[in-house]
């Protein structure tokens, strides 16, 4: 399951909610992006 946020309110929409229609439920935007995972880093010795 894919998680989107939207762009202009900020919240997350579930790509179950879009398969209907590409519009936040919440604000009416058609902007979306997929938030990235935090990365850790390792320093090697």
């Amino acid at each position: 399951m894919t998680n989107y946020k939207c762009f202009k309110c900020g919240k997350k929409i579930t790509n179950k909610i879009l398969e209907k229609r590409f519009v936040c439920p919440f604000c009416g935007s058609k902007i979306f992006f997929k938030p990235r995972t935090k990365v850790k880093t390792i320093k090697s010795d």
